[in-house]
């Protein structure tokens, strides 16, 4: 389960009650009694319809509630209780895609509930009994026609006892499916993240959850994308591609430290998103079967785009053949080409291998056997990827209309200083 779905408490001053868990049976017959209420283009929400008894994502303690109180008007943009209280005014805003984490994913119903300032799951008088242990600021949202949303809040604090990073908890529900939960959504500046991490490492179930934070003002926003059914039990729909390589859409892009033989970091050990993971960002592996020539022709492509779009594209090529790797020869053989090449912007790196773990490259999950993976990241979270993609103009022409259909409307936004 996900951060605090193991143990959903309702803390009510300062007292905390330990709530019950529901047993699949009444579970499912909640399922059937409550979704009845209607959505806001005039369908009336109605049980999952499915072909065997597998919960889509399994048993989840709280989803329940997503019917209690569900407006029968539901609005792509939703204002919590909590914007006109106490707190960090907070916007988290994105959009919902398909499993193949390009397609988006219309009237999807996002619920949200979370602590107050105080980290209180704080109940009101108007509100709902059955919701009492989801306290008052919890919504909905329903993605408009594009899959796009956004949530007016407040930022959630931790619990008083300081037991988990500060979240929000978020169930989903799409047509025709029984509703699940998706990973809580935590701040990477939270410092109670990591050794929480370390714990118990992410489900990333519809993705990586870690918010990012840039500033408006006095408002956070943080961009937040979702991918309907990754890494969900049960989900009916599955990833198709017969190659495997690399994470995926929606997934961080995780630290890595390879050589770096050509470039602004020659001769350093730069981890690419660590310093580069602000805007959009592209990693280029090629492992054990390298076409030196098709190579050369992405290698000219990437640096032509990185020169014209200065610092919001960082652009890496990641060589990771293990077949006589030998250290100094190949430091030598990156040199020549970027010399050849004449590159300026595009970095030129290496690794022994791509199941590396002192570089930690192999955290990228990357195939040694296909001729490469390109990665395409935009605030650290992978927006895109290809396998055995061909240096040829049309994908060129893609990957150009890609970068500018991605480019976010907050890159200008500057991030929180942090002392």
């Amino acid at each position: 389960m996900g951060l605090h779905h193991q143990r959903i408490a309702w803390i009510f001053g300062q007292k905390q009650i330990h709530m019950s868990i529901f047993k699949p049976i009444y579970y499912l017959m909640v399922i059937s009694i409550l979704a009845i209420f209607s959505s806001c283009n005039g369908q009336t929400l109605q049980p999952a319809t499915q072909t065997n008894t597998k919960l889509v994502g399994g048993f989840c303690d709280g989803c329940e509630l997503l019917y209690v109180g569900l407006p029968q008007q539901v609005n792509s943009v939703d204002t919590s209780a909590g914007w006109k209280e106490k707190g960090q005014k907070l916007l988290v805003t994105g959009i919902a895609y398909q499993l193949d984490g390009q397609t988006p994913a219309p009237n999807t119903i996002i619920y949200y509930w979370q602590t107050d300032n105080d980290g209180y799951y704080s109940p009101r008088p108007n509100l709902d009994k059955k919701a009492l242990k989801h306290g008052h600021i919890r919504g909905w949202v329903k993605t408009d026609k594009d899959g796009k949303y956004a949530i007016y809040t407040i930022r959630p604090a931790t619990y008083p006892d300081r037991s988990e990073p500060a979240h929000i908890h978020i169930a989903i529900k799409e047509p025709q499916l029984n509703e699940y939960y998706i990973d809580e959504l935590v701040f990477d500046d939270d410092p109670l993240l990591i050794p929480k991490r370390k714990k118990t490492p992410f489900e990333n179930r519809g993705g990586s959850g870690i918010l990012r934070i840039l500033l408006s003002g006095d408002l956070q926003i943080a961009e937040h994308n979702i991918i309907l059914g990754l890494n969900i039990p049960n989900y009916p729909k599955t990833n198709t591609s017969a190659k495997k390589s690399g994470l995926e859409v929606g997934e961080d892009n995780p630290s890595f430290t390879p050589f770096h033989t050509w470039g602004p970091d020659k001769g350093t050990r730069t981890c690419p998103v660590c310093k580069y993971g602000r805007y959009h960002g592209l990693v280029y592996f090629v492992g054990n079967q390298p076409n030196w020539e098709e190579i050369k022709k992405w290698l000219t492509f990437f640096e032509q785009e990185s020169a014209a779009r200065s610092k919001y594209l960082k652009a890496y090529f990641v060589y990771g053949n293990e077949n006589g790797y030998q250290k100094e020869q190949r430091q030598k053989e990156l040199a020549q080409i970027g010399k050849e090449l004449g590159l300026k912007y595009m970095a030129l790196t290496f690794v022994p291998s791509m199941q590396d773990k002192e570089s930690e490259v192999n955290l990228n999950k990357i195939n040694p056997r296909v001729e490469n993976t390109i990665i395409l990241y935009r605030h650290r979270s992978i927006i895109a990827k290809f396998i055995d993609l061909k240096p040829e103009e049309k994908n060129f022409k893609h990957l150009t209309d890609l970068l500018n259909k991605t480019k976010s409307s907050f890159f200008d936004l500057p991030e929180p200083v942090y002392h």
